[in-house]
């Protein structure tokens, strides 16, 4: 039993009716996350009353969620019956709980049985065990025994949601439900009182060997269903497990209590051009929450009505989302259409496939660099969109301003376009707040707050460029947005929808960054890490529509030739080990004695930002090739001392691992930034990264490009030195022992008798 426990003023509780809600679904239609969404935002107190945990978490009987049921409406409480109750024998005894203090209400969630049938086939750690191949059967054999809900057995009102607009409305009026309000009487909703279970329902059992799919005849956006498609669309099907779920291409009826205000005349709200966007800057970057949610709804506000029949929805993963909370209150006293602009509980790459919601544009908090990793929505968009999305991402753009968005296309072959029906993703950028993370504002929000309101402004506005260019919206709303005769390929304010390093109308701000970063990714022979030159080079064209030697993508041709030996070794004749996993190669720059690089031969691996714990195993194996190494040095120059270690921000394409010796004795060299490369929090010992990898899943990088420009000091006895010719005179005759985070965790390898030297 699932018990809303938000404080409430005294006396609250008892005041009105309590509410007893009969849930009625199949599994897999999102009973559950109904209740769960309801509780976490209405003011009135609810418990959930479920047969899959009432007995201390396990399985319960009837008996015992009638017994506690009936607990909770004696103590003020209004409750959810989460259960099938699909047929009228089942709901009988709960119906009568109903008294002349508790009204009793169903809502039926009647949406397609395939869909129903999908989420249930897919799911994992259901509370009631029904999941894998086990769940389309008994769905099957539940829904052919259906029985819809009549007020003659006891309801005083009774609620179908057949389709997404359904659905939300019926959220919307739960949720806003206070302790002392009442609904009107009545049934809402039925459109086909005498519909059957489809016949065809076994034919899709045949064809629902990939559940990801089962849905996807809800490509095309149409207003009605599909007659190729009725009979696989059930009635009885409830909706998907993220509560906002709608059926793909249901036609929209208006209800009791919906305020729908969808311009362009037939036109239904799953048809409409939709972006999902989460709320930038406030997780990672540590934005007040207060401040951020008066920017959303204010940028809400300004353009939600300029965007003709399009929505905006803020996505968030938990219901217990307090920008959600704060957004959604604030829209609702601003009197935003709630059909427009509403909240969303889910994971914005399955907002589809997971939750019934389509959303042709998702944007992503991205980072400056528009690279993969880093956690949190930006590592499980590129993750989810493959690597399709970085490709285009760098067709676009290399960097990214705060304030400014980038607008993306997503390649048909992302699966986020196949399964999702995401076709742009939009690349935002807000302000920094977190002092560990580079380009702090430290807690100026004056500032702050001008760059989140232009972040959500650029988004807004790459979201209208959109719209435009696919003609999706209604007669009479293009005039409410700003024309452009430049069409397809235009730039707007802060957002650029075709390639923008040619923009002559950036700013002299973003110029001065493009060409910083050019000269510090193109660096060739002189730049930090890896040094290849030219005639170890290969066009890569397969990454690069156009490599003249320049830097015009994120990476260069100079900066692609480690990934094109780790593909192809066999075609070098400078490397000195490939297996399977590996290929092992000097450093043709050395910055050493002995400078070698181990690069693995899987796709996808840039650097290590790319790397999650299922690359566990890869990065030990590097580890143990390089160690080995290493050893074989050691044997020829005892007095040799090494560290296995990976820069924070690589400048060469695939991930490697440095196995360096300490001595650092080479004319290679040479800048400042050469030493902090290796000597600062910008190079991560090997062993440290596989640690931490294994504990939280990912490396912590520390890529601030102030490490490199830091004053330069032993990596012995910490002694500050003016430039490199006098440090490396210094090194030469330096005997103190390495720091203690040097000699701990195994970080340096050294040959026995030298021991001596690391107390």
């Amino acid at each position: 039993m699932d018990i809303d426990d938000a404080p409430k003023p005294k006396g609250e509780e008892t005041k009105g009716k309590q509410i007893v809600v009969i849930l009625v679904g199949a599994p897999g239609s999102g009973k559950s996350t109904f209740c769960e969404q309801v509780m976490g935002s209405s003011t009135r107190p609810w418990v959930r009353i479920c047969q899959d945990t009432i007995g201390n978490g396990k399985a319960g009987t009837k008996a015992q969620c009638l017994k506690s049921a009936a607990s909770a409406l004696k103590d003020g409480k209004s409750v959810f019956i989460d259960r099938c109750n699909l047929d009228r024998e089942q709901r009988a005894e709960f119906v009568k709980l109903g008294d002349p203090n508790a009204d009793v209400h169903a809502i039926v969630l009647d949406l397609p049985a395939k869909l129903c049938i999908s989420r249930s086939v897919k799911r994992s750690g259901h509370e009631g065990k029904l999941q894998g191949g086990k769940a389309a059967a008994v769905v099957n054999r539940m829904l052919q025994k259906k029985e819809l809900p009549k007020l003659s057995e006891g309801f005083t009102r009774i609620t179908f949601c057949q389709n997404e607009s359904d659905v939300q409305a019926a959220l919307n009026t739960y949720s806003a439900l206070g302790p002392s309000d009442t609904l009107p009487n009545g049934s809402f909703g039925q459109k086909n009182p005498d519909a059957k279970i489809q016949p065809g329902i076994m034919r899709f059992f045949k064809k629902a060997e990939v559940p990801a799919n089962a849905v996807s005849d809800a490509n095309s956006i149409q207003s009605s269903v599909s007659p190729q498609i009725i009979e696989e669309k059930d009635p009885g099907y409830k909706g998907p497990d993220n509560i906002s779920s709608f059926s793909g291409n249901a036609s929209m009826e208006l209800k009791e209590g919906e305020n729908l205000a969808v311009s362009g005349g037939d036109v239904s709200l799953n048809d409409a051009p939709t972006l999902a966007f989460p709320s930038i800057s406030t997780s990672d970057f540590q934005f007040n929450l207060e401040r951020a949610s008066d920017i959303i709804v204010e940028k809400v506000e300004e353009y939600v009505n300029k965007l003709g029949n399009a929505r905006l929805v803020l996505v968030d993963l938990s219901h217990r989302s307090k920008i959600l909370s704060l957004v959604k209150t604030k829209a609702a006293q601003k009197n935003i259409d709630s059909n427009k602009f509403f909240t969303f509980v889910g994971d914005i790459t399955q907002l589809y496939s997971e939750g019934g919601l389509r959303c042709n544009v998702i944007a992503n908090a991205a980072n400056w660099r528009l690279k993969p990793g880093g956690g949190g929505v930006n590592a499980a968009i590129f993750n989810a969109a493959g690597p399709a999305l970085e490709v285009a991402t760098k067709e676009q753009a290399i960097s990214l301003h705060p304030g400014k968005a980038v607008v993306v296309p997503l390649p048909s072959t992302s699966p986020l376009f196949s399964r999702q029906k995401v076709t742009h993703v939009i690349h935002v950028l807000g302000p920094n707040m977190n002092q560990q993370r580079p380009n702090c504002l430290n807690n100026d929000y004056i500032k702050g707050c001008q760059i989140l309101g232009d972040a959500y402004t650029s988004l807004f506005e790459g979201f209208a460029s959109i719209i435009r260019t696919q003609g999706k919206l209604a007669q009479g709303s293009n005039e409410n947005l700003e024309s452009n005769p430049s069409g397809p390929q235009e730039d707007i304010e802060g957002v650029s929808t075709k390639h923008s390093l040619n923009n002559d109308q950036k700013s002299k701000r973003d110029s001065e960054h493009d060409n910083d970063r050019s000269k510090r990714c193109k660096g060739l022979q002189d730049e930090v890490g890896t040094d290849i030159p030219d005639s170890r080079t290969r066009k890569v064209d397969k990454y690069n529509d156009k490599i003249d030697g320049s830097m015009t993508k994120a990476w260069g041709s100079w900066a692609q030739a480690l990934y094109d030996i780790a593909m192809h070794p066999e075609s070098h004749k400078d490397v000195l080990e490939i297996s399977d996993d590996v290929v092992v190669l000097n450093d043709l720059y050395p910055k050493a004695k002995r400078h070698l690089l181990v690069v693995p031969r899987s796709e996808g691996l840039d650097c290590l930002a790319d790397v999650r714990k299922e690359h566990l195993q890869l990065l030990r194996t590097m580890h143990d090739v390089g160690l080995k190494w290493a050893e074989k040095f050691l044997q020829e120059d005892a007095s040799l001392i090494f560290r296995l270690g990976y820069h924070s921000a690589p400048s060469m394409r695939q991930l490697h691992i440095h196995v360096i010796s300490q001595d650092f004795d080479s004319k290679h060299l040479k800048k400042k930034k050469h030493w902090n490369s290796f000597n600062t929090a910008f190079f991560l010992n090997s062993v440290d990264v596989i640690e931490e990898v294994s504990n939280h899943g990912r490396a912590t990088l520390r890529d601030d490009e102030s490490l490199l420009s830091m004053e330069l000091r032993c990596h012995r006895c910490r002694s500050a030195h003016p430039n490199i010719p006098r440090l490396k005179s210094h090194i030469s005759n330096c005997r103190a022992p390495f720091p203690p985070s040097l000699l701990q965790n195994f970080c340096l390898v050294l040959a026995p008798c030298n021991a001596v030297i690391d107390p």
